[in-house]
């Protein structure tokens, strides 16, 4: 009898401490996902081929999938995520897309692409012409789909 109730309690110690290395096992994926997700510019672009950052950054870090696939980010991104997850460096992919120009002359100044530019790369005023900043556009073009006067173009 005293052996079955020693085998019952080192089992329960063994499940037990499986129970805590599972756990610290998690944290420190969630928070590895974290820091991942904090070197990323949070444009929500969507051109890594995830629908936004955090699911780029758990991708990482779950299946190694490569860090370089941030346009927005550039080579600045690239660094720090591999030297936080000791990997690497890759040449920064760039922009699959040119950046986008407003055609001045159609444009009514409604203000619908200052809200869907991820990385407010587009200036102007409610009622007047907009332009965008070609230096901080990235080229994720979804600024196009919301005008409502289509004079919004990738280049």
């Amino acid at each position: 009898m005293s052996g079955l109730v020693a085998l019952v309690a080192l089992s329960a110690l063994m499940c037990a401490m499986l129970r805590v290395l599972a756990g610290m096992r998690g944290v420190a994926a969630d928070d590895l996902v974290e820091q991942v997700d904090r070197l990323l510019p949070q444009t929500q672009c969507a051109q890594c081929g995830h629908p936004g950052c955090r699911p780029y950054a758990e991708a990482v870090v779950a299946r190694n999938e490569a860090i370089n696939l941030c346009p927005p980010g550039g080579e600045t991104v690239v660094r720090e995520l591999a030297a936080l997850l000791n990997r690497p460096i890759e040449a920064a992919r760039t922009s699959a897309e040119a950046p986008v120009r407003i055609d001045e002359s159609e444009c009514i100044g409604c203000a619908v692409c200052l809200k869907a530019c991820p990385v407010d790369a587009i200036v102007g005023a409610p009622g007047k012409m907009h332009t965008v900043i070609a230096d901080e556009c990235t080229g994720c073009g979804l600024c196009v789909a919301p005008c409502p006067v289509d004079c919004i173009h990738l280049v």
